[in-house]
């Protein structure tokens, strides 16, 4: 059989993988290089270098500067995607006819031009973006930034159109699918790519709840503020919060409590030995949109999962997850997890629904094989 070949548009460098839709991006690319993929990746550069390290997965690699204007602020089209245009990439994309794989409604700018009408063409759906943008309006303090997420909100609720051009979505969770269905053709649910190709929960007992996330996202500030000031401010067990770039806010909520500990901008690693060795991982969240990668890192490797009904919503891992809304209901249930002792039974659980089914790196890259070669 001869070779796949397969373009990528990544919105960003997905090396190092310790952010949100990055992780996703780089353990698919992994997914495509184990099933024999040849992808040739086409990465946004901005805050990030380029990497060798991409080039040992991917067949190429090629970089564009994302290009910022303040003009673009007050234009038409989302910042995101207005941001993320280089003719190079077009031409690079015209080189080939392979199958293009456009990463977020970030990437689409090129979806609809004229020049790649023949190709096909896939986006992967991170969130439904607007939705995520004003949420991010809601819980942002500064006026100048909270303008800018509704404003941008606005602006990719009207881009979105574009998604018309696709030949297929592919959404990261089941909720989204439904959202897009109703509005779009060839839509599948392909769940988020992740670090984990297996079980790893140590059994017993851990001697603190913890909550991870990048807390200079707003809905991960709002999460560990409420644990702050309404779960933990009571409570005499011990809560860890990790994440990197925590806000003066955050930062002055933890002051003086005893039984709570901040721990910011540590490694990847360290959160995965915090999350192992956690007696409770805690994960709310106000923000219902894609899949949170930490719950997945959480269910993995980690004992107990206390979230909220948000956090797990259309999922499918509502039972592997311990679910209250009420800080009095949390607070109850923290109590009761806290003594209990994490047993094979429970692990046994986690490996059936997560291993082989919708949360399998392995079993995912086939679905999205066969959607983006059109294999039946």
């Amino acid at each position: 059989m001869p070779d796949k070949h397969l373009n990528v548009i990544s919105f960003g460098i997905p090396y190092p993988p310790n952010q949100g839709g990055l992780i996703d991006v780089y353990y698919k690319l992994k997914a495509f290089k184990e099933a024999g993929i040849k992808i040739h990746l086409h990465c946004f550069e901005y805050d990030r270098y380029p990497s060798k390290m991409l080039n040992e997965i991917c067949f190429s690699v090629n970089y564009y500067k994302r290009k910022y204007s303040k003009f673009d602020l007050f234009g038409n089209k989302p910042f995101i995607v207005i941001s993320r245009t280089s003719e190079e990439l077009v031409k690079n994309l015209l080189k080939n006819n392979y199958p293009i794989l456009f990463e977020g409604l970030h990437t689409c700018l090129y979806l609809d031009d004229k020049r790649l009408k023949d190709r096909y063409k896939i986006v992967r759906t991170h969130n439904v973006e607007h939705v995520y943008y004003h949420h991010l309006a809601r819980v942002e303090k500064n006026v100048f930034r909270k303008y800018y997420f509704f404003n941008e909100g606005n602006k990719l609720r009207s881009f979105q159109k574009i998604l018309k051009k696709a030949d297929g979505i592919a959404a990261i969770s089941k909720n989204d699918t439904l959202y897009f269905q109703k509005r779009y053709s060839n839509v599948k649910t392909i769940t988020a790519f992740h670090p984990n190709n297996e079980i790893t929960i140590k059994k017993g007992k851990g001697d603190y709840a913890l909550y991870h996330g990048s807390l200079h996202v707003g809905e991960n500030n709002e999460a560990a503020l409420f644990l702050i000031k309404k779960v933990f401010n009571d409570l005499k067990i011990p809560l860890i919060i990790a994440g990197n770039h925590p806000s003066k806010e955050l930062r002055e909520a933890v002051k003086n409590k005893k039984n709570i500990e901040l721990r910011s901008n540590i490694s990847t690693d360290e959160i995965y030995q915090l999350i192992k060795n956690a007696q409770i991982n805690i994960l709310p969240t106000f923000q219902a949109t894609g899949i949170k990668l930490k719950l997945l890192a959480a269910l993995y490797t980690g004992r107990h999962c206390i979230v909220n009904s948000a956090m797990v919503k259309d999922t499918g891992l509502e039972s592997l997850c311990v679910i209250k809304e009420s800080p009095a209901d949390i607070k109850n249930l923290i109590k009761e997890y806290f003594t209990k002792p994490f047993t094979q039974e429970e692990i046994d659980s986690r490996e059936n629904l997560l291993v082989h089914n919708d949360y399998s790196n392995r079993k995912n890259i086939k679905e999205l094989i066969r959607l983006l070669f059109r294999e039946a």
